[in-house]
C-alpha cells in the first residue's frame, strides 16, 4: 500500500512540475515519441537497463568543475583545466582507467564561467570543443559517460530566482544536447551536480520547501529541453537530483515523472561523514556501517522499489596521512560498492586529484603517471561489484 500511494504521489507531483515548467497538452511525451519511431534503435532503451550494465565509476574532479572568478571567458580551456591543480586530460588516462575495471566515467563540467553574459547566453566555443573532446577520451573506450552542470552559481534555488535560472537551464542544455545530439545510449546527461541553498542553515540538511520546489522546476525544465532537442536525444537516458544530491531527507521531495522509463535518481553520499568526509575527522572506519546500511535501505524503498534506477555519482572516503587508513578504505569501499551492487546502484567515486596537503584527500590514480596510488582501495571497489 505504501508503494502505491508513493507512486500516486509523485505522478501527482511530477504532472504538477511539468505544467509549471510550461508543459501543455501539445508538449511530445517520451511514449509519443516511442510509439511514432519504433524503429529508431533507442527506441526500446530503458534507463534499469542501461544501470544494469553499469560496474563502478570515476569522477574527474576538480579539472572542468574548476571556478575562478579572476579569469577571463575567452581564456584557453586549458588554463582553466589545469586551475587546481590537475594536468591537461589525455585520452590514455582514461584508456588506464577502463582497463582497470571502471566502465562509467562521469565529466563534471562548470559552464557558468563559460557562458557570454548576453541574451543567448551562448556557451563559449573553445569551451565547448574542449568538453567535447574529453567526453570523446571517455566515450572511445567503450564506458558509459556522465556530464553535468557542475559549481553553477545561477541555478539557486529560490522562488525569485526560478524565472532566471529556468531561461540559463534551458538555454545551456539546449546547446549542450545539440552538440551531443547523435552520441548513442552510452552518453548520459546529468540536470545539474548539487543545486542547494549556499550558506543557509539548510544548505546541506536536506532543504526546505522553496529548495524543493525550485530544483523540482528546474529538473522539469532540463528534461523537456532534452526531450525536444533532435537527434538520439528524446531517447537518451538523463539523470536529476534532488536538492543538494542529498542521499537522506531531499529525495522523498524529489518528483520524478513515471511516463518517462529513461530517467535515473543521481544521490551523493560520503557516509559515515566522520570517517569519509570530514577532513578532521576519525582516520577508522571501525565497521561503522549503520550510515550506509540506512542510507541503502532508503534507496532501495523509495527508489529501487519502485522501479526507478539510482546512480551513487559522488563517493568516496579521504586519506587521512596521520592515520596511515588505505587499509581501512579498502575495507569500507568493498562493504560500501557491494552495499550498492546487491540493490543494482553502480557508485562513482570521487577523485579530485588530491593526494597530499589539509584538505579533501580524494585522488586515487596519479594523472600524470596513470600510476593507482592506493591499490587496495582499487581491489576493493571490484570486490564490491562482485557481491
Amino acid at each position: 500500500m505504501k508503494s502505491k500511494i508513493f507512486l500516486i504521489i509523485m505522478l501527482v507531483s511530477a504532472l504538477t512540475v511539468f505544467a509549471a515548467c510550461g508543459g501543455t497538452a501539445d508538449t511530445p511525451t517520451l511514449s509519443d515519441v516511442s510509439e511514432s519511431s519504433q524503429d529508431h534503435p533507442m527506441a526500446s532503451l530503458t534507463a534499469a537497463a542501461l544501470v544494469a550494465d553499469m560496474r563502478i565509476g570515476w569522477n574527474l574532479g576538480n579539472t572542468m568543475d574548476v571556478q575562478d572568478s579572476r579569469k577571463l571567458r575567452t581564456m584557453s580551456p586549458s588554463s582553466w583545466e589545469t586551475a587546481w591543480g590537475n594536468p591537461v586530460t589525455t585520452p590514455e588516462l582514461y584508456q588506464t582507467l577502463y582497463d582497470l575495471g571502471f566502465n562509467v566515467f562521469r565529466i563534471p563540467v562548470s559552464w557558468n564561467d563559460h557562458l557570454m553574459l548576453n541574451e543567448d547566453m551562448k556557451i563559449v566555443d573553445s569551451w565547448m570543443e574542449r568538453v567535447k573532446e574529453i567526453v570523446d577520451y571517455a566515450y572511445d573506450t567503450g564506458a558509459y559517460v556522465i556530464i553535468n552542470a557542475h559549481h553553477e552559481t545561477w541555478h539557486d534555488p529560490y522562488y525569485e530566482n526560478q524565472e532566471r535560472a529556468s531561461y540559463i537551464m534551458e538555454r545551456v542544455w539546449s546547446q549542450i544536447a545539440e552538440v551531443f545530439a547523435d552520441y548513442g545510449e552510452r552518453l548520459i546527461f546529468e540536470s545539474m551536480n548539487e543545486p542547494r541553498k549556499i550558506g543557509t542553515p539548510v544548505e546541506w540538511t536536506g532543504g526546505d520547501q522553496e529548495g524543493w520546489d525550485v530544483v523540482n522546476h528546474l529538473n522539469g525544465i532540463f528534461v523537456d529541453t532534452v526531450r525536444r532537442s533532435g537527434g538520439n536525444n528524446p531517447y537518451r537516458v538523463l539523470m536529476i537530483a534532488p536538492y543538494a544530491a542529498n542521499g537522506w531527507t531531499a529525495p522523498k521531495h524529489l518528483t520524478f515523472p513515471e511516463d518517462d522509463g529513461r530517467l535515473i535518481v543521481s544521490i551523493h553520499a560520503y557516509e559515515p561523514y566522520e570517517f569519509a568526509l570530514r577532513t578532521d575527522g576519525r582516520g577508522r572506519w571501525n565497521n561503522d556501517t549503520d550510515n550506509i546500511d540506512q542510507i541503502m535501505k532508503q534507496i532501495d524503498e523509495l527508489f529501487i522499489a519502485n522501479g526507478i534506477p539510482v546512480i551513487l555519482g559522488e563517493f568516496g572516503a579521504m586519506n587521512k596521512p596521520v592515520a596511515d587508513n588505505e587499509e581501512e578504505r579498502a575495507a569500507w569501499a568493498e562493504y560500501y560498492v557491494g552495499a550498492a551492487a546487491k540493490l543494482g546502484v553502480p557508485c562513482v567515486w570521487w577523485d579530485n586529484g588530491a593526494f597530499s596537503g589539509s584538505g579533501e584527500l580524494f585522488g586515487l590514480i596519479d594523472r600524470q603517471s596513470y600510476k593507482v596510488m592506493y591499490p587496495l582501495i582499487l581491489e576493493g571497489l571490484l570486490k564490491g561489484t562482485q557481491k
